[in-house]
């Protein structure tokens, strides 16, 4: 094998997205491979360590155990080829259509209930069911205006469904600034693919966040909603307000009057169209769910339900992320569309049924067994590196509440060569693409956001858990550049433009329980006559990616 991954070791069953089984390089990494190569493995460690130097200064950081890190972005990228992304673009979009069309249905007729598709518990005793959302019609039809649906590729190299993420998902702030980062880093090697940009993700997102407003406002203001700088994702809401040109504004920015959104700004008070928030559902509204929230603003639901404000994404998405619930996303495919799945789920037993229960008790040490409502990898047990009082706690808790679980095979996640102290060695991946609803269609970002487990043999990818990123390449065509000779190009007139005014163009909820006592214990005394306004991030320091 020639160039960067001479050395680099495969493992039997396991799918690596470089090397195949032979030992040869796959063609998308041919080239990088060369050209790593020539670098020689000093220059990529040093352009690596200035790649994490760079991530510190700007902030590109998230929590680790209480620890502000940089995000650990690894220098390989990841390689998808053009043919292969099709299908997963094709199959992210059926899911999300899939999963726009029941959330309409368990919060209107249940009709999937009443033709025993479903059954009615499923959604009832779920975490994230809330009644108070049932009857609130979007605008446009769309409660899923950003989604994140995770992938993993199996032994044979074929894409699955691991998880749904449609009430907060986040990370597509690391898939910006990884792109920022690379080109900058290696513009040798980016420079000679030909690779799908992600720069235009702002934009679709500002464009479908203003389609959702209600209607017959012409000039929608649009606002991001953040817990506060104390969030760990606070970075990217920041960031994705300044890419939009959209104000950045907390739960105490904003108020309600007659109905309507209005939020602080040192012109007075200005009406408020669409919120694209990032709060989640229990702290969002504290008349509707928790009463001693100060992360959200009063009265936004009813504000909702009576059409004068429109909240991305819709409250009690969180049903759908149920992971009892996605067992049954294959069957939703094909009860509200008619067609069958492109991207199969994992196989799943239900804890709940007794005959899959049993089943899996009998195999504890062979499983993997996740919490329907968790998150970010936690409260998952990795059956075969559980030790046996694990087991056995394991095994009271599942029999004590059953509902609350789902049991997996062991998938070997895919590997692709990542750089750590020994040199190139494979380590496993996932990916969340990111899709995007205007009520028209739905877009997938080209790529997404690919999790690395850094540790040998992991197999749990988030960053809570020490993971890191790539940046992922969706190539065109064959994903090569070739010089191309200019064409003569002959002096045109262009008669001159008209002038027109211009228009602006997942924390957890544990989390949010500390930034709820966060911001209790740094609010400003309000009585003593502080005041503050939400501001409008300006767009000067708008990142070219």
């Amino acid at each position: 094998m020639a160039g960067a991954f001479e050395n680099y070791p495969t493992t039997p069953g396991i799918f690596d997205e470089t090397v195949e089984d032979g030992g040869a390089l796959r063609a998308a990494y041919e080239q990088v491979a060369g050209q790593f190569g020539q670098l020689g493995e000093e220059d990529v460690r040093n352009r690596a360590e200035y790649v994490s130097k760079t991530y510190h200064d700007q902030g590109v950081t998230f929590d680790f155990e209480g620890e502000e890190r940089p995000f650990p972005l690894d220098i390989v990228p990841r390689i998808i080829e053009a043919a292969t992304w099709s299908h997963v673009e094709e199959g992210v979009t059926q899911r999300v259509r899939a999963l726009e069309a029941f959330l309409a249905d368990v919060y209107g007729a249940l009709q999937i209930v009443t033709d025993k598709v479903l059954p009615r518990h499923v959604v009832t005793t779920s975490k994230h069911y809330h009644r108070v959302a049932f009857g609130i019609q979007p605008v446009n039809g769309v409660r899923v205006h950003v989604s994140g649906i995770d992938l993993i590729r199996d032994g044979n190299g074929d894409f699955r469904v691991l998880e749904d993420n449609v009430r907060i998902p986040s990370g597509v702030s690391y898939v910006l600034t990884n792109r920022h980062a690379m080109t900058s880093t290696l513009p040798e090697v980016v420079g000679t693919h030909r690779i799908r940009p992600v720069a235009a993700y702002p934009n679709r997102l500002l464009r479908a966040l203003r389609a959702a407003a209600p209607s017959g406002v012409q000039d929608p203001e649009v606002v991001v909603l953040t817990p506060g700088p104390f969030n760990s994702a606070y970075f990217e809401h920041s960031l994705l307000a300044r890419l939009m040109g959209c104000r950045l504004v907390e739960g105490r920015d904003l108020l309600t009057q007659g109905g309507r959104v209005m939020m602080r700004t040192t012109q007075g008070l200005q009406p408020v169209h669409v919120i694209y928030r990032r709060v989640d559902d229990d702290f969002l509204d504290p008349v509707a769910f928790r009463n001693d929230s100060v992360l959200g603003c009063p009265g936004v639901l009813n504000a909702a339900r009576a059409g004068n404000v429109t909240i991305a994404n819709a409250v009690g998405n969180g049903v759908a992320d149920d992971k009892l619930m996605y067992s049954y996303v294959p069957e939703l495919i094909r009860y509200y569309l008619g067609e069958e799945p492109i991207l199969p789920n994992v196989d799943t037993w239900r804890l709940e049924e007794p005959e899959h229960r049993e089943e899996v008790m009998d195999r504890l040490d062979e499983l993997v067994l996740k919490p329907v409502d968790g998150s970010g990898g936690k409260g998952i047990v990795i059956g075969p590196q559980a030790s046996r009082a694990e087991l056995d706690e394991l095994r009271a808790t599942v029999t004590r509440d059953p509902r609350g679980w789902i049991a997996q095979p062991v998938v070997q996640l895919s590997t692709v060569p990542t750089m750590v102290d020994e040199g190139m060695r494979p380590r496993h991946v996932d990916l969340r693409p990111f899709a995007i609803n205007d009520g028209d269609k739905v877009w997938v970002l080209p790529g997404g956001l690919t999790r690395v487990a850094l540790g040998e043999g992991e197999l749990i990818v988030n960053s809570s858990r020490g993971g890191g990123s790539k940046d992922t390449w969706v190539l065109s065509g064959d994903g090569r550049r070739t010089r191309i000779e200019p064409r003569a190009v002959r002096p045109i007139q262009v008669a001159p433009a008209p002038q027109v005014a211009l228009r602006r163009s997942e924390a957890e909820p544990a989390e949010q329980e500390q930034q709820q006592q966060q911001q209790l214990d740094h609010q400003p005394d309000q009585a003593a006559g502080a005041t503050r306004t939400a501001t409008r991030p300006t767009t000067e320091e708008g990142m070219p990616c």
